[in-house]
């Protein structure tokens, strides 16, 4: 009833209360799934679109709108504008790009018969995409010059195996975006697939686990060969986690983990926990849970951004 009189605002700052707190004033910025393909281009867009697979609403994944790789012209004036902002003691504006290390290789895998699963690093994506064949240079310039400073975010932006099984099977929407270079179709609601494919971690096969488990290790091994130093923040994509899976993220060098305050836990069979966290909260293996207490989606034309984070 309570939750029904306070305006959403007012909930939000209630949530916000419990747990780490500092004097300090502190912007951290984070952005979510750089080296990731969600949109090849508009080609792409007008295919899916005009095959009657719905891109542009929330139900849909309104991301697909907007999201793409960031070119060499896109990295140059991010870093530009970084640097242009000090601080009380000369230091610059700080981005935390949340990153993915990998994204499928759809030629290996349309060889293989859809049987096994390839895929390649983001820096080799980024070379194949026009404007984007310098990114990787200014990614690594904006690492040393601490304007630009990833942290992990997973393999890949792409539940595998459930993605594998329905490309095997024939299911239609799912081949049709692995035509046009992408996975990132809304599938939460069909019956065949149960998840978001997006969700990487999500699963309804408990024994799906096990290659999460891989996923994770892979996926920071690639991040210190790619990037030249080991990641200890992970966000897992969309959401859904496993606690069975911090152990793993634990042994490969995790310190801090991302969830939401309310968090779904699957369990399988399209079972989930709920699991309440907050900033500085521990785990039982160590891990450092952090909450965000803001977000800025400018995807969502439902709201004017300028005026949301300004009251903020």
């Amino acid at each position: 009833m309570i939750g029904k009189i306070l305006s959403p605002s007012t909930r939000r700052h209630i949530s916000n209360i419990p747990g780490f707190n500092i004097r300090r004033k502190l912007l951290v910025i984070e952005s979510d799934d750089w080296g990731s393909v969600r949109m090849p281009g508009v080609q792409a867009f007008d295919n899916l679109m005009n095959a009657g697979i719905d891109l542009v609403s929330d139900e849909g994944f309104r991301f697909n709108k907007y999201d793409s790789l960031a070119t060499s012209d896109d990295l140059s004036f991010l870093l530009e504008l970084l640097s242009s902002f000090k601080d009380c003691t000369n230091r610059p504006a700080v981005l935390t790009p949340v990153s993915v290390m990998a994204n499928p290789n759809f030629e290996q895998i349309k060889e293989n018969g859809f049987n096994t699963y390839s895929f390649e690093p983001f820096t080799e994506t980024l070379n194949r995409y026009q404007g984007c064949e310098s990114s990787y240079a200014l990614w690594l310039q904006g690492i040393e010059n601490r304007l630009f400073v990833p942290q992990f975010h997973g393999r890949e932006h792409l539940n595998v195996l459930p993605w594998l099984r329905a490309l095997k099977s024939g299911h239609k929407n799912t081949l049709l975006a692995f035509d046009n270079q992408l996975w990132g179709i809304s599938t939460a609601q069909d019956p065949d697939i149960g998840l978001e494919y997006q969700a990487a971690f999500d699963f309804r096969q408990v024994e799906d686990l096990e290659y999460q488990k891989e996923v994770i290790r892979t996926g920071l091994d690639l991040f210190e060969q790619l990037l030249g130093y080991r990641a200890s923040f992970f966000v897992p994509p969309n959401g859904p986690f496993s606690k069975k899976l911090e152990e793993s993220c634990v042994s490969s060098g995790i310190k801090f983990l991302s969830t939401s305050k309310v968090q779904d836990e699957p369990v399988g069979n399209g079972k989930t926990n709920k699991r309440i966290h907050w900033s500085g909260q521990k785990s039982k293996n160590g891990l450092i849970y952090l909450t965000r207490n803001c977000f800025f989606e400018p995807s969502d034309s439902g709201k004017d951004w300028l005026i949301v984070v300004y009251l903020k």
